[in-house]
């Protein structure tokens, strides 16, 4: 599992849309609603790289 610090959360955003980030951290990922997309997070480093999110699927809230 990886840890992201909580100040460094705060900081983030969606780099497609701009909204707001949902950290899940027992599947570590953040999570961008308003986009319908997640973003990795490898070894602690979110990787926020738009052609690295992946869509939720339909039955993901």
């Amino acid at each position: 599992m990886s840890f992201v610090d909580e100040k460094l959360l705060d900081l983030l955003s969606c780099p497609r849309c701009k909204g707001e980030l949902i950290y899940e951290r027992e599947k570590a990922r953040l999570v961008c609603s308003k986009g319908r997309l997640f973003y990795p997070i490898n070894d602690g480093i979110p990787v926020l790289l738009v052609d690295r999110a992946v869509s939720l699927t339909v039955d993901e809230p």
